[in-house]
């Protein structure tokens, strides 16, 4: 048996059709993607400087999320709770936080800075700290008490400066450091000339010269070095001659010493010969021994002539 659609069934599923793609494309044009999944998280800020539902979250410059609530935490000093989704494929690392950033088209946006460490995460539906992105006009707007306190200083330094360069000897000074300037213009110059026509005839001479120099330290060195040669080879052959004879000399004195061929090896070799001189020794010590204690048995002096014994 066949169904048919009354036209008020056909009318109540077109509504809920159009309906729903409406949610849809609402969504859509608002940055949010229904048929994905999310996971939540929460942020806690002192002020959200007027940051609205379904603003988009940026990681590294990325839409990764959108704020999904925003609620005033009155037990907590006043504090802003604002939930966000962020696709379910991004992780929040521990360390991440949260600012809010004006753009220069007007409105606010969040970015996410993620924390160091990539391994630790934030489990889902945990709070995030959040704050305000300091941006070039908020660090002039903290300068300016700075600069507010600096004023008078720089008030006192212009008077200063202005008493100065009225100062008649500033001009003299100024009009002696451009004298000096031309005479140092003038003396590199000169200087400059000199450098590239009498310097390099000069190093030319120098080089010739220390040439010439290094010629004759030369010569005078090989010189030297041989006849200082020769004469040692002269003075090594003389000692050698020397040697040769010395050597021959001792060599014919100890063949005469242990030879009986001749007086001093008789001398030293025969002890006949050694008692005999000694015993001549002996006798020749008697004899004079005699002759000084009675020398009137060998001498005989006598004015009248000899007597008989």
């Amino acid at each position: 048996m066949k169904t048919y659609f009354t036209r008020e069934v056909k009318i109540a599923l077109a509504a809920i059709i159009a309906v729903a793609l409406l949610f849809v494309g609402i969504n859509f044009l608002k940055g949010v993607n229904i048929f994905k999944s999310s996971n939540t998280y929460y942020i806690k800020f002192k002020d959200i400087q007027g940051l609205t539902k379904n603003a988009a979250v940026y990681a590294n410059g990325y839409p990764v999320g959108i704020v999904r609530d925003i609620d005033y935490n009155y037990s907590d000093n006043g504090c802003v709770v604002v939930a966000v989704e962020l696709d379910k494929a991004m992780y929040v690392p521990v360390g991440t936080h949260a600012e809010l950033e004006s753009s220069l088209m007007g409105g606010i946006k969040m970015n996410l800075l993620l924390g160091p460490d990539p391994t630790r995460h934030v489990a889902q539906g945990d709070t995030i700290e959040g704050g305000v992105h300091q941006g070039a006009l908020d660090q002039a707007s903290n300068l300016i008490p700075v600069v507010a306190l600096m004023l008078p200083k720089l008030d006192s330094i212009l008077y200063n400066f202005n008493r100065l360069s009225a100062d008649p000897a500033l001009a003299q000074t100024l009009s002696n450091a451009a004298a000096l300037t031309e005479n140092l213009k003038s003396t590199s110059a000169r200087l400059d000339a000199m450098m590239q026509s009498d310097v390099p005839q000069m190093m030319a001479h120098l080089n010739s010269a220390t040439g010439h120099i290094d010629q004759v330290a030369a010569s005078a060195a090989r010189a030297d070095v041989e006849q200082t040669m020769r004469e040692l080879q002269s003075t090594v052959s003389n000692l050698s001659r020397l040697t040769t004879q010395a050597q021959g000399m001792l060599s014919d004195l100890n063949t005469k010493v242990n030879s009986k061929n001749n007086s001093l090896g008789l001398l030293l070799n025969d002890q006949g010969v050694y008692d005999n001189l000694n015993s001549t020794i002996r006798s020749a010590d008697s004899l004079l021994t005699d002759f000084k204690s009675r020398p009137g048995r060998y001498i005989h002096f006598s004015v009248f002539g000899k007597k008989d014994k």
